[in-house]
């Protein structure tokens, strides 16, 4: 089975790591306070987890999930990250991260971002649309017509099915809305942000409500509309 390196271990980080070692994947944890901080939630996942600094767990994944504040992202280690297949989960939050010009004028967007920071790396924007507890909750084997699909973007296609593979394991299906900068489409504000899988009546402490291909579809056209308008 695959290696997931993940570089920030919050909330999504953690689920991620659930649901990959329930997948069958081992998982590389790491965070900015030292991996002694990452005790509980080793033990938690059991054998198949372990914690380490970010430059190591970028070094042991396969796959690399990065789920740091925007603000963080130059933190990132460059060297151990060249060549592999990166999942950002991030969203902009200016009352978290301060303001970024770039993305204040829509020039850019957090992923290509991580990507120049990253230049030799092969980033997939993934992950950052979906409450941490509906991604936990939502997981469905193949075919289960339940089963929820999940945007992701990026500029490789080879990264993008190694994407694919992955969240198939995990109990997801993808759904390719095409380059990196595309992934302002699924950004925060946006149609296809986080309330999509919210239970009916928008209750986000709930369940989670799966979401079709046509129903993200959907909801990823809006926001092309929204922004012509």
């Amino acid at each position: 089975m695959t290696t997931i390196g993940l570089i920030g271990s919050g909330n999504i980080g953690s689920t991620v790591a659930r649901l990959a070692v329930d997948a069958g994947h081992d998982v590389v944890l790491s965070n900015s306070r030292g991996p002694e901080t990452l005790t509980d939630l080793v033990n938690e996942l059991g054998p198949r987890a372990r914690a380490a600094t970010a430059a190591q767990a970028a070094e042991a994944g396969d796959i690399v999930v990065v789920t740091v504040p925007l603000k963080a992202y130059r933190a990132v280690p460059v060297e151990p990250l060249r060549g592999k297949v990166i999942i950002d989960t991030n969203n902009y939050y200016p009352e978290r991260d301060g303001h970024i010009a770039e993305l204040d004028d829509e020039s850019t967007t957090t992923s290509e971002l991580l990507q120049a920071h990253l230049p030799e790396s092969r980033v997939v924007k993934a992950f950052n649309n979906i409450y941490f507890a509906h991604l936990g909750s939502l997981q469905r084997p193949a075919g289960d017509p339940a089963r929820s699909v999940l945007p992701i973007a990026g500029d490789d296609q080879a990264a993008k099915q190694t994407v694919t593979e992955f969240l198939d394991s995990i109990g997801y299906d993808a759904y390719d809305v095409g380059p990196l900068p595309e992934g302002w489409r699924y950004q925060r504000d946006t149609p296809a942000y986080v309330t999509p899988y919210f239970a009916p009546g928008g209750d986000r402490t709930g369940p989670g409500a799966p979401v079709t291909a046509a129903q993200l579809k959907e909801r990823l056209d809006a926001a092309v509309r929204y922004r012509d308008m």
